[in-house]
């Protein structure tokens, strides 16, 4: 898939904010700081449309980016230990549930998850959230670069293990020599433009 333009849109918290639901969408959801800004940005080409930051929990909202006047990437807040007030975390477990139950386009969700962590609790609830809804998902571990190749694929077998997922069905990726973007992009043309089966991933 060929990126030729992309251009934020608007920010939400609740349905009667989000944009028409006339195209397609792809959202990326991760623990804060797990690199989601970097993927989204190194898919799209792009070096800062969607802001990236150290500090955890930068995102709190729901954005959302038209791509090739065509299809959305949609970027959840992410969730974990974010440097953020208690009162903003406990919005963001509703605002996250209600675009996922409501958005009828939404075509399936990228997961992230650091390649050099363990899956949480979390991670294993949202997969039941995505089989639940009959979201196909694509699990990216990211910051693949920080491992050697030895270790990166006994980490892939942890987590295939760990979620129950085939190997084939986890993606590598770093932002930083752009390992596995191709793949990750041929997987969402795919899934937008092709109508695969949703229990391929």
């Amino acid at each position: 898939m060929i990126i030729k333009s992309a251009i934020f849109v608007k920010s939400a918290v609740k349905p009667d904010q989000y944009p028409e639901p006339i195209f397609p969408e792809i959202a990326f959801a991760g623990r804060s700081n797990v690199g989601k800004s970097s993927l989204i940005n190194s898919l799209l080409n792009r070096k800062q449309l969607v802001k990236t930051s150290r500090t955890p929990g930068r995102t709190q909202l729901i954005n959302f980016f038209i791509i090739n006047e065509s299809f959305y990437f949609v970027d959840l807040p992410g969730y974990g230990y974010a440097r953020v007030p208690v009162k903003i975390k406990k919005q963001w477990g509703p605002m996250v549930e209600s675009y996922l139950f409501n958005r009828k386009n939404l075509r399936a969700v990228v997961l992230l998850m650091d390649i050099r962590r363990t899956p949480k609790e979390e991670e294993k609830k949202l997969l039941y959230l995505f089989h639940q809804l009959n979201l196909q998902t694509i699990l990216v571990l990211t910051k693949a670069d920080k491992l050697s190749r030895n270790k990166q694929i006994a980490q892939l077998s942890l987590y295939s293990k760990s979620l129950f997922i085939n190997k084939e069905n986890l993606f590598l990726f770093s932002a930083k020599n752009l390992q596995g973007k191709e793949r990750i992009l041929k997987t969402m043309e795919k899934i937008l433009f092709l109508a695969i089966p949703k229990d391929v991933t």
